[in-house]
Order: C-alpha cells, then structure tokens, then sequence
C-alpha cells in the first residue's frame, strides 16, 4: 500500500532511547491527541544525519510550541542510539530502534536491497491521520524550517499559498 496524506498513519511500538539516554518502548499510540513528526534517517554515525537530529533538537521548542512530538528512526539497535547520543548530545526527543526494519517498511521508507531508509518525514495529526509525507535521496539533508512551515500551516485549518510563512494570511 502507498501512504498517503489522509490515510492513517501506520501504528508501531518500538524499542528507543530517549533523551537521556535510557532505553524506552514509544507507540504511535503514546501520542494520540497531539501532532506528531516522525523523521526516518539511513543511519546512526554517518555523516549528514546528525546535521538533521542536531537541528531537529535545536528547534524543539518551536515543535512543542505546536503540540508537536518529534521521534527519531533508523533501522540501528537501541544501543546504537545510545551510542551515538554520547556524540550528539541529549536530543529531547526519542529515537526509535526499527531493527527489524518493519516500521520503515510499512512507512514506505526502506531501501531493501540496501537494508536502510530514506530520509523520510511525516506529520501526523492529532487523530492519527497523516498530514504530510516527504521522503529525501539519501544523500540530501531535509530542511527542519519548511518542516515547521508545513506544521504550522497544517495548524491553520486555512488553505496556504506558496511560500506562506507562519503570522502571514491564508487564503480561506
């Protein structure tokens, strides 16, 4: 099946480590009735993705300021995560461990020959509804701004013209 917006989000419960490093489970399920980003990535200790997370974690308050939940995933174990956190840092947000590589298949976001993900994001609303789906080549970092544009403009409930920014008018 092809997601697409409108459709309901794949639900998944998955091993993660959270932001302080301590190895958690997190379910779609945990974050019904709030917004959530959910941003796949092809692996931990490369080097485009932590210029993501990084930026991702540095504009977290902005995410929380839109009811917002970021999680984090690759297809690496838990204790990859956790390894690489001693380099990235506390992220405040979870990165999920999807080991068995299902939950980036039912996303639509593994490469299976290569074993990986693509940079896949996706805004999940309130109701578990999918709002927006963008998946990247792997080599081309996504822009975290034009993912809290689209969040943001998803919140108005308004139609958006092109290059609408955030305090501008919607058409409707």
């Amino acid at each position: 099946m092809c997601l697409q917006p409108y459709h309901k989000a794949p639900e998944f419960t998955a091993e993660a480590v959270d932001d302080g490093g301590k190895f958690t489970k997190v379910s779609l399920a945990d974050y019904k009735g709030k917004w959530v980003v959910l941003f796949f990535y092809p692996l931990d200790f490369t080097f485009v993705c932590p210029t993501e997370i990084t930026q991702f974690s540095r504009e977290l308050s902005k995410f929380k300021g839109l009811n917002a939940q970021v999680i984090g995933g690759s297809v690496d174990s838990k204790f990859s995560h956790q390894a690489w956190l001693k380099d990235l840092g506390d992220l405040g947000f979870p990165l999920i461990s999807d080991i068995t590589k299902q939950i980036s298949r039912d996303y639509g976001v593994l490469i299976e020959d290569k074993g990986i993900s693509l940079r896949g994001t996706f805004i999940i609303d309130p109701e578990g509804i999918l709002q927006y789906i963008n998946i990247n080549n792997t080599d081309i970092g996504r822009s975290v701004d034009e993912v809290i544009r689209i969040l943001s403009a998803l919140q108005t409930g308004g139609l958006c013209p092109v290059n609408w920014k955030p305090g501008e008018k919607t058409l409707g």
